[in-house]
């Protein structure tokens, strides 16, 4: 059975606004650590107050870039979320997902969008 490790954002943040995605950036790069290690990652949103999709894009959505969704789904796990939390997190994983499904078709539609509206 792989090594469990559990990650308290409000730890590795050092405040429980949970917010800028430079931030997200440094859980980011524990879990990427812990998964390309194998190992079983428990995600603690323990003393979190605030939370954007700007963190969760950071933190949690690239990972869909480098693994798939199969070891993520059986590798982390989510501990003291609130459901407001979840839904967000959800909606961050859900367009991560079709994002690096096929990345190349998504910027050029945001591109085409921008040069529409120039």
């Amino acid at each position: 059975m792989p090594e469990e490790i559990k990650i308290y954002m409000f730890e590795v943040v050092g405040s429980p606004l949970c917010v800028a995605s430079s931030d997200g950036q440094k859980v980011y790069e524990r879990l990427k650590t812990a998964l390309e290690m194998d190992l079983n990652v428990v995600l603690s949103f323990h003393n979190v107050t605030t939370l954007t999709s700007a963190f969760l894009n950071a933190a949690i959505g690239q990972l869909y870039g480098i693994f798939d969704t199969d070891q993520i789904r059986s590798l982390l796990k989510i501990e003291d979320a609130e459901q407001d939390d979840l839904a967000l997190l959800k909606r961050v994983v859900d367009n991560a997902k079709l994002y690096f499904k096929n990345p190349e078709k998504f910027n050029r539609a945001i591109q085409e969008t921008l040069n529409n509206e120039a």
